[in-house]
């Protein structure tokens, strides 16, 4: 998966594509909550810690509700508009994320 959103990254550069880039921010961030959710597992499988699983359920609630209040707030990727993805726009950055903007980063 991490190979999957570097790539979606990669190209969503190239292409100019924001919706891209932030595809590929949500490739990773499901790859982090797999591996979260496999440690607790694992914690729980291999050392006998009843709590590890719950811990682990509580990071990815914790991270969902931090996604969810960014996207209430209108925070993520910003949406290329005609004139960013003109070369005349020296504002906007290669995928048309206008100053402010985090999709590309």
């Amino acid at each position: 998966m991490p190979f999957l959103s570097a790539a979606q990254r990669r190209a969503g550069r190239e292409l100019g594509s924001a919706s891209a880039v932030a595809d590929s921010k949500q490739t990773l961030l499901c790859t982090y909550l797999s591996a979260v959710l496999l440690l607790g597992l694992v914690l729980n499988a291999t050392l006998g810690w009843s709590w590890a699983d719950p811990v682990a359920a509580l990071v990815i609630a914790a991270i969902a509700v931090k996604e969810g209040h960014d996207a209430w707030r209108g925070k993520g990727c910003c949406a290329p508009t005609a004139a960013a993805t003109s070369s005349a726009d020296a504002k906007a950055d290669a995928c048309g994320c206008r100053p402010g903007c985090d999709c590309c980063n």
